[in-house]
């Protein structure tokens, strides 16, 4: 198995056995799997001409009018088109908009390319790559039967379970996947911030609610919903229905506003201007190294316009030279929020006063 990237300072991370990100239990199979000659790291294009099978994963951003970048992906395949060869399988995994893999499979066929497309989304959450890739089903889609039937059968390489469906059917299921975890939550957002707004505490009122009672067994708790892919995901979908989303627009305007509401909530009780406020965690999601549209780093440009000081602090982001340890933050800061539920910030003694959205330190949510 070989790895591909146009980007040298990434493969010769890789290649030495390093990871770029976070991925539990990565740091220990990759070495072993570089020792063993099984994989290989490259940016010598050639090697995809040695490939039976190949799998493009990469960045299919919005842009920042939210709309999608729908040739991302064939704009990456063209820089290499000359390098592929007939009788190849070519899966794309990364979330497209609609369309795409069809638009991918008609690119082909006019330069003369006799390859199979497919589309088989890939369904991870960051940061268990290893543990469900084989745990969970896979869905797949080709182009034609033949493409279907030959990404179904490497993808049993991982899972006996296949979901297949048409390519546009699959492009939808991986938008409404992360569209529908968006939209819920902005619910329990928007209803932390009516209870909060009633003096109420609103981790309470959930816990109630989700006790032994099934039907409401998955209402998320408020937090900063952020990373690449829901936000993204959601805009991918309005785009497609020509901007006739309104719960979509609704839940990207409820999230986006959280860091906002905030500091506004803050504002009633404190005066900002006289204090330093320390926030802990700038990563987009708990245990995480990522930092893409995290928005730990909106609430940082808010605060620096309404506190004295702001400090930050994380303990897996390493590319942030702003960041300071967290002694000195918990130690200079006249207010705290939690903004990332890293675990370490669990059993965290605090007795100043704290923000802590997600109930990490198991007080309740009221600020």
């Amino acid at each position: 198995m070989a790895l591909f990237d146009v980007n040298r300072a990434s493969v010769e991370l890789v290649r030495s056995g390093r990871m770029p990100f976070r991925e539990e239990g990565a740091e220990e199979l990759l070495p072993a799997m570089l020792a063993s000659g099984r994989l290989t790291v490259t940016d010598d294009e050639a090697v995809l001409g040695q490939a039976e099978n190949i799998i493009v994963v990469v960045g299919t951003p919005v842009d920042r009018f939210l709309n999608p970048d729908i040739g991302a992906v064939l704009t990456a395949l063209e820089a290499v088109m000359d390098r592929f060869v007939d009788g190849q399988l070519i899966i794309l995994r990364s979330t497209v908009y609609p369309g795409v893999t069809t638009m991918v499979a008609k690119r082909f066929r006019e330069l003369g390319r006799s390859v199979d497309v497919a589309f088989c989304p890939e369904r991870i959450a960051e940061g268990q790559a290893l543990l469900e890739l084989g745990g969970l089903p896979q869905i797949v889609s080709g182009c034609d039967p033949r493409a279907s039937e030959r990404a179904a059968a490497l993808f049993r390489e991982l899972t006996a379970e296949i979901v297949e469906l048409s390519p546009e059917e699959a492009e939808l299921a991986k938008l409404f996947t992360n569209t529908w975890r968006y939209i819920k939550f902005a619910i329990s957002n928007q209803l932390f911030m009516i209870t909060n707004d009633f003096g109420l505490d609103f981790e309470r009122i959930r816990h109630a609610i989700t006790y032994k009672y099934p039907r409401a067994a998955d209402m998320p708790g408020p937090g900063f919903a952020a990373g690449p892919c829901l936000f993204k995901d959601t805009m991918q979908i309005a785009a497609f229905n020509e901007n006739r989303f309104t719960l979509g627009h609704s839940a990207m305007m409820i999230n986006e506003g959280l860091p906002l509401y905030v500091v506004s909530q803050i504002q009633r009780q404190h005066d900002l201007s006289t204090m330093c406020v320390g926030i802990l965690g700038m990563a987009f999601k708990g245990g995480s190294d990522d930092v893409r549209s995290s928005l730990s780093y909106k609430l940082k440009r808010v605060l620096r316009i309404k506190a004295q000081r702001v400090l930050c602090t994380d303990p897996y982001v390493t590319d942030d030279l702003e960041l300071e340890p967290l002694g000195r933050v918990l130690s200079e800061a006249d207010l705290v929020i939690i903004a990332t539920p890293h675990p370490e910030y669990r059993g965290l003694q605090l007795t100043k006063p704290t923000v802590d959205l997600f109930n990490i330190l198991g007080r309740g949510v009221l600020i």
